[in-house]
């Protein structure tokens, strides 16, 4: 069964095949521009590790201890097209995905440690017993995702701030923010990661891209006009 989070990866892949989709600005100058391709690559090698190294299932519950980063839309569209729930307010969940393992509470069935800068290749120092590295271990999976079992488009995929529980059907014409086709959309870390994931998930429903910048960055007039951000 197709679910909404799937069908946009296919169009992200194909439609949007070569044009930037996913922008990001962050400390120290960093940039990282992610075309449809190259975004459904991380997103399917994401979704590769947690069913293949992690057994993860449709219906599982995945927590996101991250703050708005790419990285982090990588991890919640991956959970998505697995048909698993992402879990953004630090409830009960299966496995938890953080930039900040040492501060894990809870018991879960995986931890898994998220370097946040760009070029990291494996987490910076020692992590805790049984964490695993997402830098050190995402790119030995595959480019292509192939689930092992149909997802429910019944099935939770995130319980909003207000408490409202959207579903995998409902994703997009519910969770997701509604903004005008082809839009460039510029979006502030600092709002936070639910509306990152909302607006980022309109914007490319609508056909149209995402500048995800870090609190840090100053969103200068030559920024926004070099990346052709307007009226925002």
């Amino acid at each position: 069964m197709s679910i909404p989070a799937i069908d946009l990866m296919t169009t992200l892949r194909s439609g949007h095949a070569t044009s930037p989709r996913l922008t990001w600005y962050g400390p120290d100058s960093e940039r990282v521009e992610l075309s449809g391709r190259v975004l459904d690559n991380w997103v399917a090698k994401t979704s590769n590790l947690l069913q293949d190294e992690l057994d993860a299932e449709p219906g599982m519950r995945l927590g996101l201890d991250l703050p708005a980063h790419w990285k982090s839309l990588i991890w919640a569209l991956a959970a998505w097209q697995l048909g698993m729930e992402t879990v953004l307010d630090g409830r009960e969940a299966d496995l938890i995905v953080t930039d900040n393992p040492e501060k894990v509470d809870g018991k879960y069935d995986a931890v898994i440690a998220v370097a946040l800068p760009a070029l990291a290749m494996r987490w910076p120092g020692d992590l805790p017993a049984g964490v695993i590295d997402y830098a050190a271990e995402v790119r030995s999976h595959g480019d292509v995702f192939m689930a092992h079992a149909d997802p429910s488009a019944a099935a939770c995929a995130v319980v909003a701030g207000d408490g409202r529980r959207h579903t995998h059907e409902s994703l997009i014409t519910g969770f997701a923010a509604s903004h005008e086709e082809g839009v460039r959309l510029l979006v502030p870390a600092a709002e936070g990661l639910e509306p990152a994931l909302a607006n980022s998930l309109g914007a490319w429903q609508s056909g149209g891209s995402v500048v995800l910048a870090h609190t840090d960055v100053a969103l200068s007039d030559k920024l926004l006009a070099a990346e052709r951000i307007h009226g925002q």
